[in-house]
């Protein structure tokens, strides 16, 4: 096991302990804000440092992990606004969720905490980086991160403005730490004495090669094959507005529609609109032998329907009632985002209790599946899992509870016996 690996870890708990008991909501946000200054003063840096992973990837990288990796002002620029937008959320940690009298003088709370030490592996993203840190410090956590190979010039410079701006702040900069190598991964995943959790952003194989690799918890999920059902009743317009925006408005995004299922009874005349308004984007079609009858696309085969492309190909089949669309999504889906359009109400009600899924929407695009979007100030990543968290992960996914109990000399003793006394368990809060 690398040294260097182990020292950042322990550098990283100590920090994150220390990060937990001193750190208040002031502190940290104040420390959020020197980041946010850090960065902006310095893009010029960061886009040169990203300049320079793009010219290395070039043409050895697939075009939707190019994209991925270019960061751009306008992408840099987001994520310093989301920052702010952090800063302006409650700080979730020490809120008491529950408050009990268990008798006089001895009272129950059950009040946030953090999760502790983070070890986080995403691929090309770069402005993955900054979200993720940003939420670990707003909700007390140290991070350990790892880029993409493609992105380490990016991210090394990311982390030495961050930590440059900790230092003018109470915040340690070691709650902040970059691995650069691929063989210190399989080296952060021995860590279980110092990680509280993983959470790997990146490709199927990717995440289940971590899922099998270590004995730490693990958040997140191996597929993003998302569906859009467009029921009988559905609205032309809207569609083919929200089809055209889920498969197209970031094709490489983890909550982009892959198939499009249809009712066969509209079929013959909204699936030529939408192909029409699809195929503008540059988005290749594949079908199913009915599909096939109306619109001119390749043939879709059955592995199509297990894919999660992460580019402008999109998957259609028509189905002849709702309940073989909800059947088809539990059976290929993977738990992530699905979506109906439709303007019977009774059907979105079926959608949305009988489709297992970590978002189900009904008129909408499956991209608003983000923390950003929900209001959780970005996210570290989507989980499909079924415990909790579930869908982004944002502040309130990173911290757990502690029980805390206050007596007064009390004994259990007390309570046991035929002299025993009866607690009372008044609810305080809530």
């Amino acid at each position: 096991m690398s040294p260097s690996v182990v020292e950042m870890a322990i550098k990283a708990s100590l920090a994150t302990h220390s990060l937990t008991g001193l750190a208040t909501g002031e502190k940290k946000n104040q420390a959020l804000r020197k980041i946010a200054e850090e960065l902006q003063e310095n893009t010029a840096e960061i886009l040169a440092a990203n300049l320079a992973d793009c010219q290395e990837a070039k043409g050895k990288i697939t075009d939707t992990l190019y994209a991925r990796l270019k960061l751009g002002e306008n992408k840099l620029q987001e994520a310093i606004k989301g920052i702010y937008d952090l800063i302006r959320l409650d700080d979730p940690v020490g809120k008491v969720e529950m408050q009990r009298e268990l008798d006089t003088g001895l009272i129950l709370k059950r009040i946030t905490s953090p999760l502790g030490l983070l070890g986080v592996i995403f691929e090309a993203r770069p402005e993955a980086l900054i979200q993720i840190t940003s939420l670990a410090i707003k909700s007390s956590n140290g991070v350990i991160l790892k880029g993409g190979r493609e992105a380490t010039q990016t991210c090394q410079t990311l982390v030495k403005l961050i930590k440059q701006a900790l230092e003018k702040t109470e915040i340690s900069s070691e709650v902040v730490q970059l691995l650069t190598t691929r063989e210190e991964i399989d080296s952060l995943l021995t860590l279980d004495q110092y990680i509280d959790l993983i959470i790997p952003r990146g490709s199927n194989s990717f995440v289940r090669y971590v899922q099998t690799h270590t004995h730490i918890p693990v958040l997140g999920h191996a597929d993003g094959i998302c569906h859009i059902y467009i029921d009988k009743t559905a609205d032309s317009q809207k569609a083919i507005k929200i089809t055209v925006d889920a498969k197209t408005q970031y094709p490489s995004a983890c909550n982009t529609v892959e198939t499009l299922l249809i009712h066969q009874e509209v079929a013959p005349s909204l699936l030529p609109q939408i192909a029409k308004a699809l195929e503008e984007k540059q988005v290749e079609l594949r079908g199913d032998s009915r599909v096939e009858e109306i619109i001119t696309c390749k043939q879709a085969t059955e592995e199509d329907y297990r894919t999660e492309y992460g580019d402008l190909i999109l998957s259609i089949k028509t189905v002849d009632s709702l309940a073989e669309a909800i059947e088809h999504i539990n059976k290929y889906g993977s738990g992530h985002t699905e979506a109906i359009i439709t303007e019977d109400q009774k059907a979105i009600s079926l959608f949305l209790s009988q489709v297992d899924a970590a978002g189900v929407f009904a008129n909408c695009s499956t991209r608003f599946a983000d923390g950003f979007r929900y209001g959780f100030g970005a996210e570290v990543g989507i989980s499909t899992q079924k415990m909790p968290p579930r869908g982004p992960v944002g502040l309130e996914g990173l911290v757990t509870y502690k029980y805390q109990l206050v007596g007064d000399g009390h004994i259990v003793a007390d309570y046991t016996g035929k002299q025993a006394k009866s607690f009372t368990h008044k609810k305080i809060i809530p």
